[in-house]
């Protein structure tokens, strides 16, 4: 199993950082680290907590505050919510959500990130009255 792991430049309400980000097929949400999210944005806490399942067997994990923010791939500017974890061994994981949402592909075989930058862009209508 490959791992993809890459430095990402986030900003936040508060302030900006890189961030090294792991790409995670195997996670549901995207989240950060309690310690990294410290000086880039202001923590929102949940109405109600999240109790999410970890890989480890009858262990969840209680998650009571989100930040959303953008983070940058290539100069290609993204933003999504992250869920805050106290302990997180990694910066910053990516999970499918945010795979789903901006239509990111995964190259385990050559190690990249595939990212369309078409997809970034508002497309605009006019619609004409009847």
């Amino acid at each position: 199993m490959s791992i993809i792991k890459l430095p990402l430049h986030f900003e936040g309400s508060i302030g900006e950082k890189t961030l090294y980000t792991l790409f995670d097929s195997g996670a549901t949400f995207s989240c950060i680290s309690a310690e990294a999210v410290e000086g880039l944005e202001t923590q929102v806490k949940l109405r109600k907590p999240l109790e999410i399942a970890t890989a480890a067997e009858g262990h969840y994990l209680k998650i009571t505050h989100r930040v959303a923010m953008d983070f940058y791939y290539n100069d290609i500017r993204l933003s999504d919510e992250f869920m805050v974890i106290p302990g997180l061994s990694e910066e910053v994981i990516l999970g499918v959500n945010t795979f789903q949402k901006w239509r990111i592909k995964l190259d385990f075989e050559h190690d990249t990130v595939i990212i369309d930058p078409k997809v970034t862009k508002a497309i605009l209508k006019t619609i004409s009255p009847l």
